[in-house]
Parts: structure tokens; sequence; C-alpha cells
């Protein structure tokens, strides 16, 4: 990897702890809300410490005292430069909760913060793995686990520990709360996941049919889209017929589907989503970071 591709996702790394950073001072912890890893760990500390500390312990020095002891083992189980990203991300996420203000963007409105507050933390989540990066906590600790016991996966482990910390967040915020805050989690991995696979979505249809060398020379020159024709077996008939795989652009399913109907109405079509297409037509593959 290059020094300009490396600049890249650490420019990728902070710009995303920033928005993150905004979603957990400005929406979820004036709310109470708590989404797992370390940050609501922070939040609820916090609250827990607002009478013995003016205005509770800070979320930046809970978040930063608590990555401390991870790193110290994460580097010498893994090494410093396997934690090198990841150290960027979590020193920067701490940096922004400290220097950024709290914004007024949602009033006591919990629908409105398990949606919005879910989008941004999504898009900052999603731009921090965007760039090879981390921001240590939760994700950093069932990496680690992982590694003492290898018959779960890390998601497994994830899920577990983000679920107890959610858990927690119940006894002390109360139930409905945490009810809010699950869906601001369903909405985190909906954006993150969206932002990392890609937005652009396409179709691909699977069509078997008789007529595959009308329809296939049809879609080729009517849709301007390559065909592959697969050999199948019909576990009925016992023949042998043509499966065609086409993918094509979401907005011309439609005319697919009206070209294969146009030719032989008995064909069997099954359209799915592409989430991610590479190639020519689509996403060439000189715009990937190798």
């Amino acid at each position: 990897m290059g020094k300009g591709s490396a600049w890249k996702d650490y420019m990728l790394i902070v710009l995303g702890t920033a928005i993150m950073a905004v979603s957990v001072n400005s929406v979820f912890d004036p709310l109470g809300m708590v989404t797992g890893g370390f940050s609501g760990i922070a939040i609820m500390v916090k609250y827990l410490t607002r009478d013995i500390v003016n205005g509770g312990i800070p979320l930046w020095l809970t978040t930063l005292i608590l990555n401390i002891p991870v790193f110290i083992i994460g580097i010498k189980m893994k090494g410093l430069s396997f934690f090198r990203k990841s150290l960027v991300g979590t020193v920067s996420l701490s940096v922004w909760l400290y220097i950024l203000p709290v914004f007024p963007i949602i009033n006591h409105d919990l629908i409105l913060a398990s949606l919005y507050g879910g989008v941004l933390q999504g898009l900052g989540i999603g731009l921090a793995f965007a760039g090879r990066g981390t921001t240590g906590g939760s994700d950093m600790v069932a990496s680690l686990i992982q590694m003492k016991f290898r018959y779960y996966s890390v998601s497994h482990i994830l899920q577990f520990v983000d679920g107890f910390i959610v858990g927690l967040g119940a006894f002390v915020f109360g139930v409905s709360k945490v009810l809010y805050a699950i869906v601001a989690i369903f909405v985190i991995s909906k954006v993150s996941d969206g932002l990392l696979e890609g937005l652009k979505f396409s179709k691909a249809a699977f069509i078997i049919t008789g007529e595959y060398e009308a329809i296939a020379k049809m879609l080729m020159q009517r849709l301007n889209r390559g065909v592959t024709g697969i050999t199948v077996k019909g576990m009925y008939s016992k023949d042998d017929k043509k499966m065609l795989f086409c993918v094509v652009a979401k907005k011309q399913i439609v005319e697919l589907k009206d070209l294969v109907s146009e030719l032989d109405a008995k064909a069997f079509v099954i359209v799915t989503d592409a989430r991610e297409v590479l190639g020519e037509g689509f996403i060439p593959h000189s715009q990937l970071e190798k």
C-alpha cells in the first residue's frame, strides 16, 4: 500500500470518529442510550458519577482509560503493526469526544434519537472501517477473546460483549431506553453495512427457459448487458436445460422481465439483489484500493 493510500485511510478514520463523537456526545449521552461498546460504558460511568464529579467523569476519559489495557494486551499478543490504525482510531475518537461541543440536535425524542443517532453512528463506523481501522473498544476485546476461544467467531463474541453492555444500560437508565437503543443498533448496522458494501444496488436475474438463445441475444442487444449460460438439469423432467444469469442496473429489471415474458411466457425467473458488482459496466476494478 502506497503512502497516498495510507493517508487516505487515516483521513477516513479521523472523519469517521468525528461523526461518531457527534452521535455519542449530542444524541446518545444526553438521552441515556447505551448502544454497546466502550462509549456505552462511558455514558453509564458519566451518569453514575454525576454526583461525585461535577457533570460526571467525561466520556473521552473513560473511553481512553478502558482502551489502554486492551491495547497493551493486544500489542503483546499481536504486535504494534497489527493495531496501528486501531490506535489512531481510538485516540482520534477520544480527542473528538473531548473537543467537540454538545450540539442540541435532538431534544427528548427517543425515536428521532434512535434513528438519526443511529445514522450518524453507522456513517462514522462505516467510514472508519472503510479506512481499514477500528476504534478499539469492544471490537478489539472480541478479537482478543477469539484468540483464546477459536471455536467462536469474532462477531459472535462481539454480540455477547455488546449485548452485556446494553443489558447493563437497562439497570442504569431503564428498560425503555434500552429498547430504543436496540433500534439504534439496528440502524447503525444497516448504515455501516450499506456504506461498506455499496449503496448502488444492482439486480441479478436467473432465467430458466427453452428460448435461452433468443432471450440472451435480446438482453445483450436491448440492455447492453452480458449474459452467462449455465447448464442445469431439471430433477423432475431429467432434461438438460440452460439457465441464463444476467446482472443489470436496478432500473433495468422491469425491462428485463418484460423482454423475457415477451419471448417465453413460461420462463422461470428469479430476481435477487446484487449489493456490489465489480467489472465492466458496473464498478471498475481500477477504482479499488490494492
